[in-house]
């Protein structure tokens, strides 16, 4: 089975792993306590955050530890929740993650505004711009890169206007982070990012918050992380976090990364020449170098799906599907497309474990797929 779903999970790396079995091994105490066991876990999770910083471009006591990005987003939410005037709004992109979405859906409600994409999926500069100039949000949301379709959002810019005007700046950089630098994106007043999207463990991720703040806790029942995020650090899977962050990082200063989106322009090629009546998604934007989201033939996303596992290859609708029943996708109806369009997408999603013979047996398994569900009846 070839695993093509890797903006949904990747498999822990090597690395990361053995860095979990030494930790666990090694620290046996609780970061809070007072005695040598409790310094010796402290010592290793503040050596974490201290990396964790540098690779971002922050302060360390800019971060603070969750159990991933979904508790960091809605934590963020809430706080702004909490702490603006009744009648300030709070703008997100229309292509944000659910957590994102919903989360600032949920403390919002009438005060959301839903900063709207172009067709190719990018966020809509012009519209920024000109609202910014006449209305002063609470919070901006935007995130980095896009985990239906990978494309990369103009979130330097945007924060550079949201500066201008003093507004802060929030970006989920989930899928951004393992795949390309990490550097600069600490730069953004506000930073959300998970573990087991580039090789780390399930369970952990972070908030960057400007450390002369202090956001309100989410959680109740403890002062750890400077009293913004209760309950006892896990030191040994936020070691293996670093551990794989910091092995994504030397990949990405080699430029290992370059050849792997040769092999997925490649397989975009093919898949346009040899499966009639398909689309790349995005395709004239930069895009993450391992993500391929496609309109397909008709057939039905899960039909393809079904098919596609059978054939061994693990691929996503790029879509909330559940309890099997297909939904489409808010990302691809946010640039434009129609219903019945919606409802056809496949994402292909890579990880460094990828090889081209995998990408170019991904290519032979859709066409296969595609001559099964079109031959004639």
């Amino acid at each position: 089975m070839l695993y093509f779903d890797y903006n949904a999970t990747a498999p822990v790396m090597r690395e990361a792993r053995e860095a979990w079995l030494e930790a666990t091994e090694k620290i046996h105490g609780n970061p809070s306590s007072p005695h040598a066991f409790g310094l010796a876990a402290n010592r290793a999770m503040t050596e974490a955050r201290e990396k964790l910083a540098h690779s971002l471009g922050c302060h360390p006591l800019d971060i603070i530890w969750t159990s991933g990005a979904t508790e960091a987003n809605n934590m963020l939410m809430h706080h702004f929740a909490q702490a603006l005037e009744a009648r300030s709004e709070v703008w997100i992109s229309a292509i944000e993650h659910p957590c994102v979405h919903d989360s600032a859906k949920h403390y919002f409600g009438r005060r959301l505004k839903f900063i709207p994409v172009t067709h190719d999926g990018v966020v809509d500069m012009e519209w920024f711009a000109h609202e910014m100039a006449d209305t002063r949000p609470g919070l901006v949301a935007v995130m980095a890169a896009n985990n239906e379709t990978g494309v990369i959002q103009p979130w330097r810019e945007l924060h550079a206007i949201c500066q201008t005007y003093e507004v802060p700046f929030f970006s989920d950089a989930v899928q951004w982070l393992g795949k390309l630098p990490a550097k600069g994106l600490g730069d953004c007043d506000y930073l959300s990012g998970a573990a087991h999207k580039f090789g780390g463990p399930r369970g952990v991720g972070f908030l960057k918050v400007p450390h002369r703040s202090k956001v309100n806790s989410l959680l109740f029942g403890g002062k750890q992380e400077k009293g913004q995020r209760a309950g006892t650090e896990n030191v040994p899977i936020i070691v293996a976090m670093l551990a794989a962050l910091e092995a994504r990082e030397k990949q990405l200063a080699n430029g290992d990364h370059q050849h792997r989106a040769e092999w997925k322009e490649k397989f975009e090629k093919l898949l346009l020449r040899q499966v009639p009546g398909s689309t790349v998604v995005g395709a004239s934007v930069p895009r993450l170098w391992n993500t391929t989201s496609a309109l397909m033939p008709e057939g039905g996303q899960q039909r393809w799906v079904t098919r596609l596992d059978k054939a061994g290859f693990a691929v996503s609708t790029g879509s909330a599907c559940t309890t099997g029943k297909e939904e489409p996708s808010h990302v691809l109806s946010a640039m434009g497309y129609k219903p019945g369009q919606v409802t056809q997408v496949l994402r292909f999603s890579s990880g460094w474990e990828t090889t081209a013979a995998d990408w170019e047996a991904l290519e032979k398994g859709l066409v296969r797929v595609y001559g099964e569900v079109h031959q004639p009846k």
